[in-house]
């Protein structure tokens, strides 16, 4: 059979620019919708050559690509793994905090005059009106945002220009964009589809399943018993790993716990300075911290190889962070661990830091400045008092209950028909409690995953939206023997139907295990629920809408 166009072209430039003799299949599939200049979303898993993605694609299109991405270290080290090559169609330059103004010159005329094919910048530098200016006169032909996750897992609550991404690349002309993520549960998704804008998209989800890393999964009764098990693995398993802790103060401490212990720990959170958050950083990936004790903090840019493990000291928020984290093992395809050790109290730590909600006077007058007319992010910081945090998740709000938006460069004004202050300030209120509920819907289905007894392969791939019809083979309850085949559970409505709840609205079936059915509800978010009982009492019928 002949290969279409695109294809060939694709196969030929892997092999010419990177050696590589084969392509994954779901790689081709998403670089042929970046070919063909479609807005497409790509979850695949860490090492599964997502950045390749829109390589590949951008050393054939004319003109330049810009990446968006949200770490400093994570950008150096693609434009070094590109520069290493010595092609001018894949050199790579960029514009951050870190660069003078002379170099930051130099990168924007190395795009200017086709020297370069890749500009990497983060969402805070085009924030600013000017080069803004700069890089849509560049003309880019497609725009990558790598960590797309970020959009949603960190957009509500921190980095406000992330969640402004979307009016960002249409000040730059808006090219075709492909978002690129390592995880994303449906309602992530459907968040990156919709605060980047984009246009009927090709969905890339697939080889979520990592094969090589055990996954297990231990209920401790006692903090005495949390610390066994860890010193158990430690003892085991002299490799590099990562211990994942809920707070900055558990990471101090644990570290210096299994110092004195013996065994050789650093620790590392949000709360430290800048410069040393990026020697420790280094120090990890050189081997010259052998167990870093982190908080969620320690994530993206972690590209280390030989991790050979990752423990979670708590009920991590979701399966969306659980996923990410124990992603970071196993990258050189060696046999892997992966171990939570949770107590019940982790559910009312993280129901905590799910916070509460806004402040319905604050909304109210944040959106009656607003009102008054076009003004920047930097006049309503001065006026409403509100800091900057607080400042993104208010506009957020109210710009997705269409109280403020976009209004020319850079600046921010009511639509003409928008809502007074006082509506809108309630409806505001409203999205922000969905959310919310959504987030602790999240956290339930993390510890639905640390209880059951079936697949934990089955049952963490159900919650991202993919089926498996077979047991995993390599966690602990396949171990154990107490796995089922998933098409051994069934129910009335098929596995990723939509269906309706008379109070929760409309919602997707996302898997069956036993005599249970979980649900992911657009308004309420993830619902276990008893198939005899949603089968007795009709609670859900199918929604054809």
């Amino acid at each position: 059979m002949k290969l279409p166009l695109h294809s060939t072209r694709l196969r030929r430039a892997a092999k010419n620019l990177f050696g590589w003799r084969t392509l994954r299949p779901n790689q081709l599939a998403a670089m042929r919708s970046v070919m063909k200049r479609r807005d497409t979303l790509v979850v695949l898993p860490t090492g599964a050559g997502k950045s390749a993605i829109y390589q590949i694609p951008a050393s054939l299109i004319p003109g330049p690509t810009v990446v968006i991405s949200p770490l400093l270290a994570l950008q150096q080290d693609q434009i070094a793994s590109l520069n290493e090559r010595q092609r001018p169609e894949l050199r790579a330059v960029r514009i951050s905090s870190n660069e003078s103004a002379r170099q930051q010159a130099d990168a924007l005329e190395a795009i200017r005059d086709g020297s370069a094919e890749f500009l990497f910048i983060t969402p805070e530098q085009l924030s600013n009106p000017d080069r803004l200016a700069e890089v849509r006169a560049l003309r880019p032909a497609l725009v990558a945002v790598d960590e797309a996750h970020c959009i949603s897992a960190w957009g509500h609550d921190f980095r406000p220009d992330y969640l402004a991404l979307g009016h960002l690349i249409r000040g730059i002309g808006r090219p075709p964009v492909v978002a690129l993520t390592a995880t994303a549960s449906p309602p992530v998704r459907d968040d990156i589809i919709e605060r980047l804008g984009l246009n009927n998209p090709k969905i890339v989800v697939s080889g979520l399943d990592r094969s090589n890393l055990f996954v297990e999964v231990a209920h401790c009764p006692t903090e005495d018993y949390r610390w066994r098990r860890l010193i158990a693995l430690l003892r085991e398993d002299k490799r590099p790993g990562i211990i994942y802790v809920p707070t900055r103060r558990a990471a101090e401490e644990l570290a210096a716990k299994l110092t004195r212990a013996g065994f050789e720990s650093k620790f590392y959170h949000g709360g430290m300075p800048a410069n040393a958050r990026h020697e420790l950083h280094e120090a990890f990936l050189d081997d010259q911290v052998p167990i870093m004790v982190a908080t969620s903090a320690f994530g993206m840019g972690i590209d280390k190889p030989n991790i050979a493990w990752v423990v979670h000291m708590a009920l991590p928020d979701s399966p969306d962070s659980y996923l990410q984290e124990i992603g970071r093992a196993g990258r050189n395809g060696e046999s892997s661990r992966v171990l939570l050790l949770w107590r019940a109290e982790d559910v009312g730590l993280q129901r905590f830091f799910s916070g509460g909600t806004p402040d319905e006077a604050e909304l109210r007058d944040l959106a009656a400045l607003v009102r008054k007319g076009p003004t920047s992010k930097t006049a309503l910081k001065e006026a409403s008092g509100l800091g900057p945090r607080k400042l993104g998740q208010y506009l957020a709000l109210l710009e997705h209950v269409g109280a403020v938006a976009p209004h020319g460069s850079h600046q921010l004004a009511a639509p003409r028909y928008a809502p007074t202050p006082a509506p809108a300030a309630q409806a505001a209120l409203r999205e922000a409690e969905r959310q919310q509920t959504v987030t602790r819907s999240r956290t339930d289905m993390m510890r639905a995953f640390a209880e059951t007894r079936g697949c934990r392969g089955q049952a963490l791939l159900a919650y991202f939206g993919e089926q498996m019809t077979h047991v995993c083979g390599h966690c602990d309850n396949c171990l154990a023997g107490t796995s089922t085949a998933a098409d051994g559970a069934s129910g009335p409505f098929p596995v990723h139907s939509q269906v309706r709840h008379a109070e929760w609205g409309a919602g997707l079936v996302l898997s069956y295990e036993d005599d249970k059915m979980t649900v992911l509800f657009d308004d309420v978010g993830y619902k276990t629920l008893s198939v005899p009982v949603v089968s007795e009492q009709g609670l859900l019928t199918a929604d054809t809408a």
